[in-house]
């Protein structure tokens, strides 16, 4: 049986992502976009995100971004630990 691999490579001709589908199972292309936006917001705005984020969830902000610098950069954000704080994804800067 053959599989299929969807292989998501960035700019910078790095792998960032592997996703491997057995013949049996058609691939999702909702998740590969999802994949896709997810993968963007870490360099372009130190976002991270969680388990089942969809566009317009919350994100994480990266723990290489200070409190400061988060207020700053997106506003208000939700604390939950000192390395879980939450933005959302509209307070994102254009």
């Amino acid at each position: 049986m053959t599989v299929r691999s969807v292989i998501i490579i960035s700019p910078d001709k790095k792998i960032r992502c592997i996703i491997t589908y057995p013949a049996s199972t058609g691939r999702n292309f909702d998740e590969i976009v999802r994949v896709i936006d997810s993968l963007q917001l870490a360099p372009k705005h130190g976002l991270a995100t969680p388990q089942n984020w969809k566009k317009g969830d919350k994100c994480v902000v990266l723990p290489s971004l200070s409190d400061k610098d988060a207020i700053e950069k997106f506003g208000e954000f939700e604390k939950k630990f000192a390395y879980l704080r939450l933005v959302k994804d509209g307070s994102i800067p254009k």
